[in-house]
């Protein structure tokens, strides 16, 4: 059983992986054997992550490259596959979003956040794409979200990207599971992290919102979604492809509840 998730001599690249669910998703990947590759655009940070991925017994290459310029990524994955080796597992996880109201969003905006979260992983993608079919195996999980599936106040370009990223998932499918690559995605729920610390206080109206909706009745945990990643990019994961795994604790199975209405 242990061999399903064995990723010995694997290497993962984990795009934006110095920080956040992206760490989680290096390190859990790295504690299974993966050689981890990360990069980001802050030098800062790829200092930072290396004592932290130290900390977990987990060796870490860093690279700083744009994900969003095509001659960027090409010299960055260059440069990981000279020294460590050709990428067997991609995770597109760098992503921003931009909370605005559609009516004062600027279109340049409104194009940053696609071409970071849409746009991006298609470039990456290409570039690793051609060695993982010339070798016949390959793992691609693109970071989606439950914003792939629905909308929400002041979210517009970062949902528009989210379903687009969706479908290109299922056109990557479309195109290269024949020769044994699989390409999937992750739709997280509301993740516990630094980012969402002050909205998860008590007593915060979007707490009170995420409980409401939440079957599972908690925020999910960043290695919630690192065990998910591991799936996708294990063995287990073979025959799992263009599928978007949503790791949400049940939020869009459920339609939520009116506050005193009875469980049953």
């Amino acid at each position: 059983m242990n061999e399903l998730f064995d990723l010995s001599g694997k290497v993962a690249l984990v795009t934006g992986g110095t920080h956040g669910i992206g760490m989680a998703i290096g390190k859990t990947l790295g504690a299974a054997g993966a050689k981890i590759c990360v990069n980001d655009l802050s030098d800062e940070k790829l200092e930072q992550c290396k004592e932290e991925y130290k900390a977990a017994g987990i060796d870490v290459f860093t690279v700083k490259f744009n994900v969003t310029s095509e001659e960027d990524v090409d010299r960055g994955i260059t440069e990981i596959e000279n020294a460590v080796g050709p990428i067997d597992i991609l995770v597109n996880n760098a992503g921003i979003i931009k909370r605005i109201p559609i009516l004062d969003m600027p279109v340049a905006d409104y194009k940053q956040v696609i071409d970071v979260d849409l746009v991006a992983p298609l470039i990456v993608a290409k570039r690793v794409a051609p060695k993982m079919i010339e070798k016949r195996f390959g793992k691609i999980i693109n970071m989606c979200s439950m914003m792939s599936v629905y909308g929400r106040n002041s979210v517009s370009a970062y949902a528009s990207a989210k379903g687009g990223l969706k479908l290109l998932t299922a056109n990557m499918c479309c195109e290269w599971a024949k020769y044994n690559v699989q390409i999937n995605g992750i739709g997280p729920g509301y993740i516990a992290t630094s980012q969402t610390a002050p909205i998860r206080e008590g007593g915060h109206p979007f707490n009170d919102l995420v409980m409401m909706r939440t079957p599972a009745g908690r925020w999910g945990e960043p290695e919630d979604i690192g065990n998910a990643a591991l799936f996708l990019a294990s063995k287990a994961a073979d025959f799992v492809n263009g599928h978007i795994l949503y790791v949400d604790g049940g939020i869009l199975a459920n339609f939520g509840y009116v506050k005193g209405e009875n469980d049953i």
